[in-house]
């Protein structure tokens, strides 16, 4: 369905179309009829489906910006959600006069108080922040027509029910209420069934969970292996824009200065950085200063960065919704994305629980190997030449080397001259800087057993068959090489890493009784 069929004002149509968006998405053609309607809804949907404008357009289109009261109020779990929440609701309201505020810790509420008595008609604000204000009367909630809870379950888990319960316990009971989660945990359903009003469920199926623009890989790998193998394949492939996820705050430190002393243009978010730092993070990855971005999950909970085409997977996620989370980063507004989960022996259970989720099975992949990374580095670095030399305002600057020039080729051959700047340019992968990277605490063990179908009863049977993708080569050439839809006829292509084995596992006597696959060097 097209938003010009969801009885949306010209204002919010016009914003609209300036984003670019044309069709709504399954959670927004659902709900945004619910909400006009003035009904409460919950919601359950994953980042990255268009859940903001969801809720974010029916909430506008009520709005009376002839009156300076506060309207609206969203509760959402993290202050980047909140930001960003804030942003979106504000381009879409732009054009109809809506003021909108966002309110978070970790940066000064004066000005935030400020900011509210300079008018706001939609609040967005975390649930410590919102308290805070309205003990303080600096946030009046006797107008409230709408409340939006989002992401629900994520802030249960981070503990903040009874902050949210105290919220609505001041809000009009007259209002009406959206509640947006990815999952349904009793505690969600009890707030639907105690704050509100015959609520109208709307849920997007399982198979909708995850697109098909993202191919989504796993690569079995030994813990004290993953970072060097990750690297290999960055080199390999070459991503415009990446995001890795990695299990604690501690990891997350480790990897971007890993990544740093790398070469690569990295930084980290995680929940102990100061709110500036944080936005400016998440402002240099969005502008492409940085190509890498690294976080835990509840730091990139909400995030809305347009052009990711890789994610990494560098910790499993013990809670496969987080996976769901995870590679929504990518795959959006049409364009394709890849996802790639770094998974050891004991973890290979977590790969199948996200699989029995998600639908869809990850295709397993051999590591990169330290010689494709080198050939593949020194492409970058072959065709970053080739683009200078027909730089004009770069061959300008020639003239000022001539005598020097001149000087070296009289006692050097030109190709003694060219292998000397290809070594300064491109890092020998026996000279790699050494990166230490802490191990983390295991997953427990869960067994892989009983999972998807094959005759090797707890295998992943079929699966070495299936791993060859018909898929175009990927170029490997800079970042501004590389364009979506045009794929370089590269050597460096993923197809040449899968798995050649295309016999299906046999069932060993140890298998029939223990229901367990044993698996050979060819599986990883």
């Amino acid at each position: 369905m097209k938003f010009n069929e969801l009885n949306l004002s010209a204002d919010l149509l016009a914003e609209i179309e300036k984003a670019g968006f044309v069709e709504a998405s399954p959670i927004q053609e659902q709900t945004i009829p619910l909400a006009l309607e003035g009904k409460d809804v919950i919601g359950q949907a994953q980042t990255g489906t268009g859940k903001t404008a969801a809720f974010g357009l029916p909430t506008l289109e009520k709005i009376r910006t002839e009156e300076a009261t506060i309207q609206a109020l969203v509760i959402a779990p993290t202050r980047e959600l909140a930001v960003q929440s804030q942003e979106e609701l504000f381009r879409f309201g732009r054009s109809k006069g809506v003021k909108v505020r966002s309110v978070y810790g970790g940066s000064s509420i004066e000005k935030q108080i400020k900011a509210l008595k300079s008018g706001a008609h939609i609040v967005v604000g975390t649930p410590g922040r919102l308290l805070d204000l309205i003990k303080r009367k600096a946030l009046k909630l006797q107008d409230i027509e709408t409340l939006i809870l989002d992401e629900a379950d994520e802030m249960l888990n981070m503990g903040f029910l009874e902050d949210i319960e105290a919220i609505i316990s001041r809000v009009p009971e007259s209002r009406q209420t959206l509640l947006f989660s990815a999952t349904m945990p009793d505690a969600i359903k009890r707030i639907g069934v105690q704050f509100m009003k015959e609520p109208e469920h709307v849920k997007i199926a399982a198979k909708e969970l995850t697109t098909e623009l993202v191919d989504q890989y796993y690569i079995r790998v030994k813990e004290q292996e993953k970072f060097d193998t990750m690297t290999r394949l960055m080199d390999v492939e070459q991503p415009e824009l990446a995001i890795v996820f990695g299990r604690t705050k501690r990891r997350v430190d480790e990897l971007t200065r890993g990544l740093k002393i790398r070469g690569f243009r990295a930084e980290g978010i995680h929940g102990d950085l100061d709110q500036n730092k944080r936005l400016r993070v998440l402002r240099d990855f969005k502008n492409g200063n940085l190509d890498v971005l690294v976080a835990t999950d509840v730091a990139a909970r909400g995030l809305d960065i347009s052009g990711v085409t890789h994610v990494y997977n560098y910790d499993i996620p013990q809670d496969p919704e987080s996976y769901v989370h995870r590679i929504g980063r990518t795959g959006r507004a049409g364009k394709s994305g890849q996802s790639i989960t770094f998974v050891s022996p004991n973890e290979m259970g977590y790969l199948q629980i996200i699989e029995n989720l998600t639908k869809k099975r990850m295709k397993g992949l051999k590591p990169a190997s330290a010689e494709e990374a080198f050939q593949a580095k020194k492409h970058v670095a072959l065709k970053k030449i080739e683009r200078d030399f027909a730089d004009e305002t770069i061959r300008a600057n020639f003239e000022k080397f001539g005598k020097d020039a001149r000087k070296l080729v009289a006692e050097f051959t030109p190709e003694e001259l060219a292998m000397y700047i290809l070594s300064l340019t491109v890092q020998d992968p026996d000279s790699l800087p050494e990166v230490e990277i802490a191990r983390e605490k295991p997953l427990p063990f869960k067994p892989s057993g009983n999972g998807f179908g094959g005759k090797a009863k707890g295998g992943r049977g079929g699966r070495r068959g299936d791993d060859r993708r018909d898929r175009d080569r990927r170029g490997n050439g800079p970042r501004d090489d590389f364009k979506k839809g045009s794929r370089g006829n590269d050597r460096f292509d993923k197809e040449k890493r899968y798995r050649k084995d295309n016999k299906k596992p046999r069932n060993t006597s140890s298998e029939k009784q223990t229901g367990f696959v044993i698996r050979n060097k060819g599986d990883k």
